[in-house]
């Protein structure tokens, strides 16, 4: 089966699917080897893990699909939902992404309605009109076809155009052929159901790290509203940031390492010396 059919069999099953957010081949392995089946490709994930900083559409789409390379390669068995941000620029920079994000692996892929380029603030999140983000939608589906993979259509209108706008925009990228859906930012349980009522069947997404302006179920009250997949773009990024601190932190107190790093054994066990001597061994000269 390609990843796409596996991840639409995933989707298939009864129950609630979390997805963690990585950011490289590290975070790949590891959430393969905690055996989660399918993981989200997190633009602020990358950005912070790329440039140090906030996601304000500074990465591209080169960077982006570096990223999808990589992940893919440290567990290609691990299924994964790409983030494509807003296409990287109109309907045919969509047909681009999506296709060159079929072509390396992706199950899935999520096109949204911000407008590009961003403005030069880091406050809202400013959309195209509804049927702007209907064209860049359907651009997208036809891409789709070419590789199998689902599309994901996100609509960020909620916070500036209100939860009515959203809805409608949900609702045309299920007339689209969208197959996952994703209301960012809702303000409460009630803007959750409504989101699912729009999908009309169809899988939606949910973001479910805390600290953000939005809603933040747990993963079992997402499941009840209807909610069939979550990702929590902080679950791991936030520990990586505290532990690289804490490393820091101890060496400028003149230890040689954090109290919270794992044994020597361990670190090398999980980066995979052993089954680099194991795969190397028939390629060996004696002596």
């Amino acid at each position: 089966m390609t990843p796409p059919e596996r991840l639409r069999a995933l989707l298939a099953r009864p129950e609630f699917v979390v997805m963690p957010a990585i950011w490289d081949g590290l975070t790949s392995k590891l959430t393969y080897q905690a055996g989660f089946p399918a993981a989200f490709l997190s633009g602020s994930c990358v950005a912070a893990s790329r440039l140090g900083g906030p996601d304000l559409d500074l990465i591209t789409a080169t960077e982006m699909l570096d990223a999808l390379h990589q992940v893919r390669a440290a567990a290609p068995d691990l299924l994964i939902l790409a983030d494509g941000d807003h296409g990287y620029g109109n309907a045919m920079n969509v047909q681009r992404t999506v296709r060159a994000y079929g072509r390396a692996g992706a199950a899935a892929v999520l096109i949204e309605d911000k407008i590009t380029p961003r403005a030069l603030t880091a406050a809202g999140k400013p959309t195209l009109p509804r049927e702007e983000a209907r064209m860049k939608m359907r651009a997208a589906v036809a891409a789709a076809k070419e590789s199998g993979l689902l599309v994901m259509g996100r609509t960020d209108c909620r916070p500036t155009l209100g939860i009515d706008e959203a809805v409608a925009r949900i609702e045309m990228y299920v007339e689209e052929g969208a197959d996952i859906l994703f209301l960012d930012s809702p303000a409460d349980e009630d803007e959750v159901r409504r989101a699912v009522a729009a999908a009309a069947g169809r899988p939606s997404f949910i973001v479910l790290s805390p600290g953000a302006p939005r809603a933040t179920p747990t993963t079992a009250r997402a499941a009840e509203l209807g909610m069939k997949i979550g990702t929590f773009p902080t679950a791991m990024l936030s520990p990586v940031v505290g532990g690289i601190k804490a490393g820091l932190a101890a060496l400028a107190a003149g230890q040689s390492e954090a109290a919270s790093a794992i044994a020597p054994a361990e670190l090398r066990e999980t980066l995979g010396y052993g089954d680099y001597e194991a795969q190397a061994k028939p390629y060996t000269l004696p002596g």
